[in-house]
């Protein structure tokens, strides 16, 4: 953790803080990102809007919770990390292209958390700059989950020459699963999530961006997947993502899942297996 630390007294809402994330940076010199930590102490959940979000994204109903529940948690504090005067870079104008998080062991619902964020790695890249928001949960000074949320900044000025992002050969494969998403998708993981971009929700939003209907949420479709393997994980293990295209909604898509020597590899597609959505890894820690 970096030696300055700011505390704050409770998670912040996302949602004040992304209406200011949205007003662009007038900094046009080099990409500049805090070099602070934020931490929230004594967290407690809230059992209800788990429950909820347990719900929207497909998990059984349970005391354990999700992984992806704990990165949701941190949420608050990258939108808050990049909405300051400390930041050149927003939240609301990044594409999440890669999500890596690690479940050192169980976490009860009822058990209080610290939760903290920091920003590391700003680097290069061909249509920009990537940094990573690295999140860690402790329980009583125990480190039980960690994340690291990789942005693309587009646009963003980096001294350097970007390095290759290495990407796995997609093979296209048969779904086992099909999902069909509704329009309203959106709607339901904001109100589990607190992430309020309006790209999501919004089809005026999205078109401004440059879709022709709102977006699913990545995390969402990240938990979606989650939850259809959660049942043949171990208790602790590092799941690996990347978000590949955006998923419009409404839609139908599929899912497949297999073991293999290094563990689960899954991904959501289109319905006939082959276009990726997302792909992902799991080991064993």
């Amino acid at each position: 953790m970096d030696a300055e630390v700011e505390l704050l007294p409770a998670l912040p809402p996302p949602g004040p803080l992304l209406a200011k994330a949205l007003v662009p940076s007038l900094d046009r010199g080099p990409a500049r990102v805090p070099t602070r930590t934020v931490l929230v102490t004594g967290v407690a959940q809230d059992r209800a809007r788990l429950a909820d979000y347990d719900r929207v994204c497909g998990f059984a109903l349970r005391d354990r919770v999700p992984p992806t529940w704990l990165h949701v948690l941190t949420f608050g504090l990258h939108v808050h990390l990049l909405s300051g005067a400390g930041s050149t870079i927003r939240l609301a104008g990044a594409v999440h292209v890669t999500n890596r998080m690690r479940l050192h062991r169980p976490v009860d619902a009822g058990e209080i958390l610290d939760v903290s964020v920091h920003v590391e790695n700003l680097r290069p890249h061909k249509r920009g700059a990537l940094l990573d928001m690295v999140g860690e949960v402790r329980v009583a000074d125990e480190l039980a989950w960690d994340g690291v949320s990789t942005y693309l900044a587009s646009g963003a000025k980096v001294p350097g020459t970007p390095g290759a992002v290495p990407r796995d050969e997609f093979v296209p494969t048969p779904p086992i699963a099909t999902w069909r998403l509704p329009g309203d998708l959106g709607r339901d993981y904001r109100r589990v999530s607190l992430d309020p971009n309006p790209i999501h929700t919004s089809r005026v939003a999205a078109r401004a961006f440059g879709f022709a209907r709102p977006i699913a949420h990545g995390m969402w479709t990240h938990a979606k997947l989650l939850a259809a393997l959660d049942p043949r994980l171990p208790d602790a293990y590092a799941m690996e993502v990347a978000f590949l295209r955006p998923l419009l909604l409404p839609a139908t898509v599929g899912a497949w899942w297999r073991p293999g020597p290094d563990g689960w590899r899954a991904a959501v597609t289109s319905p006939d297996g082959a276009r990726p959505y997302l792909t992902a890894m799991v080991n064993q820690t």
